[in-house]
């Protein structure tokens, strides 16, 4: 197989390719997601996630075969809580990452009962709408050591080597109290920062990301880390790989920058 890139991506609000109005605000993020897929050197094996949404006292790994659907966002339309993401999972692929998470040294467990939350499946559908390509998810953990999530990622790079597409998927930007106008100077200032440090020599970019409360705006734009956390895994297993930006918006919800990142 042929070494795999990793991503950070902003994955948008909600159940948004579902709904109309706000598919046509996230088209340009939409569109990043279609060129994700074109940019790939194959055909991943198989997607690994490590979302946002889902958090653990250790690191857990999603086991199913089936995975179920988590419904993890609220006042959407009802029509939004039947949406079916049907992509196999990979038990052989989530098993072997949590004999590296474990050889590592870091806190793993199996999860078997766990299903695709929309920091997992809104992406997954957007780039393979016909589910043939097998994901499954790794959480976080509770925390949010930056240093501990790099270190994560250093123990999931092998799996890159064997076609595993292993996507970050959060926002540069996350916070649901400061939406609209108030939101353009804080996601300005940080989106910019963010550019600075991935363009970074890596050693400086992974030290810089580490220190990310030092950022202008930090704890503006992300009060809880939950949605930036994820970019610490995706560099820690691409950590010697140049970054790009591969999408870039402004005003959106009124106000809101937003970024997403390659590496490799």
């Amino acid at each position: 197989m042929t070494r795999m890139p990793t991503y950070f991506i902003s994955h948008g609000g909600g159940p948004w390719p579902w709904m109309p109005d706000w598919r046509a605000m996230f088209k340009n993020l939409e569109a990043s997601f279609v060129q994700m897929v074109k940019d790939l050197p194959e055909r991943p094996k198989a997607i690994l996630m490590i979302s946002g949404h889902w958090e653990d006292d250790s690191f857990a790994v999603m086991t199913s075969a089936n995975p179920p659907m988590v419904y993890d966002y609220h006042g959407f339309p009802p029509e939004t809580f039947q949406i079916v993401y049907p992509a196999p999972g990979a038990p052989d692929l989530a098993q072997k990452a949590a004999d590296l998470i474990k050889a590592a040294g870091l806190p793993v467990r199996l999860d078997a009962r766990q299903g695709f939350d929309h920091g997992c499946f809104v992406p997954a559908y957007v780039m393979y709408p016909d589910a043939s390509v097998p994901v499954f998810q790794i959480s976080l953990q509770k925390g949010y050591d930056p240093a501990r999530h790099v270190e994560l990622g250093r123990a999931l790079a092998p799996l890159r080597d064997e076609g595993v597409l292993i996507v970050g998927s959060g926002l540069s930007y996350h916070n649901l109290r400061l939406f609209g106008p108030g939101a353009k100077v804080p996601s300005e200032a940080f989106d910019a920062w963010l550019k600075d440090v991935m363009a970074k020599p890596t050693a400086q970019r992974t030290a810089d990301l580490i220190d990310w409360e030092k950022a202008p705006y930090a704890r503006t734009c992300h009060a809880q880390e939950d949605h930036f956390a994820p970019i610490w895994a995706v560099v820690g297993a691409a950590e010697a790989d140049p970054a790009r930006m591969v999408y870039h918006d402004t005003g959106l919800f009124g106000g809101v920058t937003a970024s997403s990142y390659r590496l490799g």
